[in-house]
């Protein structure tokens, strides 16, 4: 009669201990997370499916404040705008939705699909205002696993975000919550060519989006910089080095004459970045302050 392996009992046990933390109505997440990586260590799950574990956990922790896209950059269609204009920025943005808004921008009236366009393009009236699909309006501070659940129960992709007094502060996705689980989830409208690591952002003058995955040499010929690491060859790689840790979503941060704004990031690495030069971010806060509405 053969012996049991006594690896297989200790895996055994180690899968009933990590089913029971899972199950459990218990707070004690950094025991959770032990367990989930002493699983991983002993080779029962994988790494990707840890880091998935974890982006969960993270998930019941935050608010859609946390995820939001901020509302000075929402790409929005102002519904009074001439057919060929909104059909030239739905190009230039490639996103497959959009806040259309009526006099101002607090007042979202509807989501337009970039799909629906083609329809206003074959009738002769060019109006969108039939085309618009209802605005969801949540408040910043819906958990983002409750806006996870109601993302797939109405079958809707996006909503916009209102704070205390009912203005518009933002947009989420359901790719937004997603990514937080998963990690970053590219399309086809994603920056794949290096060509195009650094694109120009169109309605904000100096600044770029930038992939992560840019060689630090790249960035340093467009920008005749000198960034340098010894221990990173991204930019990405290079704030977060600098940094000594993975930088959050929306997070900002000066660095050697840049202003560097993450745009994508998951607990595991940073994906894209909104950069600007020090000395333009400077000018724009000035301009802020000294604009028409406050020199009155």
């Amino acid at each position: 009669m053969t012996d049991a392996d006594p690896r297989s009992s200790g895996l055994s046990h180690l899968l009933k201990r990590l089913w029971s933390r899972l199950t459990g109505r218990t707070d004690e997440k950094e025991e959770l997370l032990e367990q989930l990586r002493e699983a991983e260590a002993h080779d029962v799950i994988d790494a990707d499916a840890v880091s998935m574990m974890e982006g969960v956990l993270q998930v019941s922790d935050l608010a859609v404040r946390d995820l939001m896209v901020p509302r000075a950059q929402m790409d929005v269609i102002d519904i009074e705008q001439p057919l060929q204009e909104i059909l030239e920025f739905v190009i230039q943005t490639a996103h497959s939705r959009f806040p259309v808004f009526e006099n101002k921008r607090d007042n979202i009236i509807g989501v337009l699909l970039a799909k629906d366009i083609l329809k206003v393009m074959a009738d002769e009236s060019q109006d969108i205002r039939g085309l618009l699909r209802p605005a969801v309006f949540v408040p910043e501070s819906k958990r983002l696993n409750i806006m996870l659940r109601d993302f797939r129960l109405n079958r809707n992709h996006i909503a916009m975000v209102v704070d205390e007094y009912g203005g518009v502060s933002g947009l989420i996705t359901i790719e937004d919550v997603l990514e937080q689980i998963v990690g970053d989830i590219e399309d086809e409208h994603d920056i794949e060519e290096e060509d195009d690591n650094i694109l120009p952002v169109p309605h904000l003058e100096g600044q770029f989006r930038i992939r992560a995955l840019t060689p630090l040499e790249q960035f340093n010929a467009h920008f005749e910089s000198s960034l340098s690491d010894e221990s990173a060859d991204t930019i990405g790689g290079f704030v977060t080095d600098r940094l000594g840790r993975v930088p959050h979503k929306e997070e900002v941060v000066e660095l050697e004459g840049f202003v560097f704004e993450i745009q994508r990031a998951d607990a595991r690495m940073v994906h894209m970045l909104l950069v600007q030069r020090a000395e333009v971010a400077v000018e724009d806060a000035d301009n802020a302050l000294t604009g028409p509405e406050l020199g009155r």
